[in-house]
C-alpha cells in the first residue's frame, strides 16, 4: 500500500499544515500537537481506509494507523515542516493534559532506544543463565557495555527530546547533560570531596540514569535562552546567547535543580519501596486491569516515565511492564477467541492479525479495531489481565531491564538470585492468554449487522448463513458493464484503496457517456449521499460497488443525478444515475469508475472479462462460488 494519499487526507482533516505545531509517532500512532484541537475532524479521520482509530487524549490528536505508522509519518513529513517546535497559537489544555503532553513528548521518541538496549541486556541474561556465555569473557563485557550505555547516559537522550518539547536548543541541552555526567564531577562525588561554586555548596548527586534533573534544567534553559535571544544584538548573538545560558543555567542546575531532582527521585524510591512492602499489588493490578483505558488516554507513557525512575532508583521495574504483559497477552487471547467465534469473514481476518500483534507487544490495532467495539471482548480482556495479575501478585515478578511487553522480551525478567522470576513471568503470560481466550469464548455474542465506513464509501455488511451442502456448487454470477467505455485494470486505477484490491476485486471503466445502468437484476443496497457511488446486491448475493470517478466525493453531489434509492429493486439495464462528465472533468476530477465486488471473500474467484471496450451488454466480471 502506498501512503501518500492517506497522509494528505490525514493532514487535511487535522486542520492542515498550519494547524500542526509538532508531530511524532510511536509504534502504531501518529501523534499531532495541534494549535487548535477543534479543527481536527475526528470522525472523518476514523472513516479513512488505512486508519484504525483516532482519539484526542493527553493533549494530542492521535491517529492510529498500525504497524505502517513510520511510512505514513514519513509521507506526512514530506508535506511540510511537521516536526517544527513552533508553539501553539492557543493552548487551553488543563494542567493535567499539559503534563501528559510533556511526558509523552519527552519519552515516546526514546522508547525504541530503551527497548532495544533492554533486549540486549535480556539476551545477555539468557546467555549467561543458560551457560552460553561467561560473564568473564570480553564478549560479555562489550555487549554489557553496549546494553548499559543508553541507561547510563539517559540524561543525554532526555535532554534532546526535552529541548524539542520546550522549544530550546538541543545542543545546549546536551551540554547540560554533559555537565551532570562529567567524569570530574563524578570523581568529586566518588572521592567524597566537597564541592562549591562561588562559595555556595553543591550537593553531589548521582545523575547517571536519572530523569528529573535534566528535565528541570532544560525547562529553565528554555526560558533563559528565549530571554537572551530577545535582548541580545544580532551581531553578537551567535556566541553571547549560548555563553550566558551556560553561565546562568549551569550553576543553577548544579546547585538547585539537579539536587532537587535527585531528592524527588529519592522520595519516589522510598515510595516504591513502601508500595513493594505494603501494597505491591495495588497499582500494577489497576494498570493491568484498566490498561485499555490507559492506552486510550496515553497515560501508559506517563507510567513508563515513572517506571524508568523506579528502575534507576531501586534497580527493577514493577509498575508498568509486568502489568502490560498481563494486559497484552490477555487481549491477544480474547481477540483470537473473537476470531474463532465470529462468522464475519472481514472481522475474522482483522481479529486474527491484530490478535497476533498483541503477542508482539502492539495492542492498539486490536484495541481500536476489535476490543473497544465489542464490549464482551473488552470484558474478557480485563478479566484475563486481572486474573493473570493476581498470579503475578503471588509470585511478585519484576523486570530487570527496559523492554516492551511481548513474548520475545521475557528474558528481561531474568534477575535476582534464582530463575524463578523468569519462570513466573512465563506462567503469568500463559495464564493471561488462556483466561482471556476462554473468557471471550464464553462471553462472545455475534453481532448480526454492522455498518462500516471505508474511506469515503459506506457499505453494509450483513452476516449471512454459511453455504448449505444442498446449495448448487460452482455457482456463477455475471456482472455486465454498468457503463459504456474503455476497460482499465484495477491495478492501474489512480487510487490505492481500489488499486491494491483493499476493498475487493474488480475492474474499472473509463466512461464515454454519463450514464450508469444496473449490471444485473437485484436490489439497491446503498446510494451514497453525494450520489457518486452506488452499492448493489444481486439476487444470488453478489455485492458490488460502482464508484463514479476518483475523489469525486469532494463534489458533494454536484453534477450527479440519482434515479434510485436504497431498497429499490432494479432490472439489468435500468438507469441508476447520470452524471455530467464534461463538468466533472473541468472541475479537475478523473472519471475512471471502479466496479468492485465488495464481498470477494465469499467467492472462489472473481474473473475479469477479456475485452478492451465495454458496452452495457458486455460481461466484465464473473464471480464463481
Amino acid at each position: 500500500m502506498k501512503y501518500t494519499e492517506l497522509a494528505k487526507e490525514i493532514l487535511e482533516q487535522v486542520g492542515g499544515e498550519n494547524n500542526v505545531s509538532n508531530l511524532t509517532h510511536c509504534v502504531t500512532r501518529l501523534r499531532f500537537n495541534l494549535k487548535n484541537d477543534s479543527l481536527a475532524d475526528i470522525e472523518k479521520i476514523k472513516q479513512m481506509d488505512g486508519v484504525v482509530g483516532c482519539v484526542q487524549k493527553g493533549g494530542q490528536t492521535q491517529v492510529i494507523v498500525g504497524p505502517h505508522v513510520k511510512d505514513v509519518f514519513d509521507e506526512v513529513n514530506k508535506l511540510g515542516n511537521m516536526t517544527s517546535d513552533e508553539k501553539p497559537e492557543k493552548d487551553d489544555k488543563n494542567a493535567f493534559a499539559k503534563l501528559l503532553d510533556v511526558i509523552a513528548a519527552i519519552f515516546i521518541p526514546i522508547v525504541g532506544a530503551l527497548a532495544g538496549s533492554g533486549m540486549v541486556k535480556a539476551i545477555l541474561a539468557l546467555s549467561t543463565n543458560f551457560g552460553w556465555m561467561s560473564t568473564e569473557s570480553q564478549t560479555y563485557y562489550i555487549l554489557n557495555l553496549m546494553g548499559d550505555a543508553v541507561f547510563y547516559f539517559l540524561p543525554f537522550l532526555i535532554a534532546t527530546t526535552a529541548a524539542k518539547k520546550f522549544n530550546t536548543s538541543p545542543l545546549l541541552a546536551l551540554v547540560f547533560a554533559g555537565i551532570l555526567l562529567h567524569p570530574d564531577l563524578t570523581a568529586l562525588r566518588t572521592e567524597g570531596i566537597e564541592a562549591a561554586f562561588l562559595g555556595i555548596p553543591i550537593k553531589l548527586a548521582v545523575y547517571s540514569s536519572s530523569v528529573i534533573p535534566i528535565i528541570l534544567i532544560v525547562l529553565l534553559q528554555s526560558y533563559v535562552e528565549r530571554f537572551m535571544q530577545k535582548i541580545t544584538p544580532n551581531v553578537v548573538k551567535i556566541f553571547v546567547v549560548p555563553m550566558i545560558v551556560i553561565l546562568v543555567v549551569g550553576p543553577i542546575g548544579l546547585i538547585v535543580l539537579g539536587p532537587i531532582g535527585a531528592v524527588i527521585g529519592e522520595y519516589l524510591a522510598q515510595g516504591f519501596t513502601f508500595l513493594d512492602e505494603r501494597a505491591s499489588w495495588l497499582v500494577p493490578f489497576l494498570v493491568a486491569t484498566f490498561a485499555p483505558f490507559l492506552v486510550m488516554t496515553g497515560m501508559h507513557y506517563s507510567l513508563g516515565a515513572v517506571q524508568a525512575t523506579q528502575r534507576a532508583a531501586v534497580g527493577y521495574g514493577s509498575i508498568l511492564t509486568p502489568a502490560t504483559l498481563s494486559y497484552n497477552m490477555a487481549q491477544g487471547g480474547a481477540v483470537i477467541a473473537f476470531a474463532v467465534r465470529t462468522k464475519n469473514k472481514k472481522l475474522k481476518t482483522l481479529a486474527t492479525s491484530t490478535g497476533l500483534s498483541c503477542f508482539m507487544g502492539v495492542t492498539e490495532p486490536a484495541l481500536y479495531g476489535i476490543t473497544l467495539q465489542h464490549k464482551r471482548t473488552l470484558a474478557a480482556t480485563m478479566i484475563g489481565a486481572g486474573v493473570a495479575w493476581t498470579i503475578r501478585c503471588i509470585t511478585g515478578i519484576k523486570t530487570y531491564s527496559a523492554g516492551t511487553s511481548n513474548i520475545f522480551s521475557l528474558p528481561i525478567y531474568m534477575g535476582g538470585e534464582t530463575m524463578w522470576n523468569f519462570y513466573n513471568a512465563i506462567i503469568t503470560l500463559i495464564i493471561a492468554i488462556i483466561v482471556g481466550f476462554i473468557a471471550n469464548l464464553i462471553l462472545f455474542k455475534e453481532v448480526a449487522e454492522k455498518t462500516k465506513q471505508d474511506g469515503d464509501e459506506q457499505k453494509k455488511t450483513v452476516e449471512k448463513p454459511s453455504v448449505s451442502i444442498n446449495e448448487k456448487m460452482n455457482q456463477r454470477t455475471e456482472v455486465f458493464s454498468p457503463l459504456n467505455g474503455s476497460v482499465i485494470q484495477l491495478s492501474d486505477v489512480n487510487d490505492d484503496a481500489f488499486a491494491t484490491e483493499a476493498m475487493g476485486k474488480g475492474i474499472a471503466i473509463a466512461p464515454t457517456e454519463g450514464k450508469v445502468v444496473a449490471p444485473f437484476d437485484g436490489e439497491v443496497a446503498m446510494v451514497f449521499k453525494t450520489k457518486h457511488a452506488i452499492g448493489l446486491v444481486s439476487k444470488d448475493g453478489l455485492e458490488i460497488l460502482i464508484h463514479v470517478g476518483i475523489d469525486t466525493v469532494k463534489l458533494d453531489g454536484q453534477f450527479y443525478t440519482a434515479f434510485v434509492k436504497e431498497g429499490d429493486q432494479v432490472k439489468k439495464g435500468e438507469t441508476l444515475l447520470t452524471f455530467e462528465a464534461d463538468k466533472i472533468a473541468e472541475a479537475g476530477y478523473e472519471l475512471t469508475t471502479p466496479i468492485i465486488v465488495t464481498n470477494t471473500g465469499q467467492y472462489l474467484d472473481v474473473v475479469e472479462g477479456q475485452t478492451d471496450e465495454a458496452t452495457n451488454d458486455t460481461v466484465i466480471l464473473t464471480a464463481v462460488k
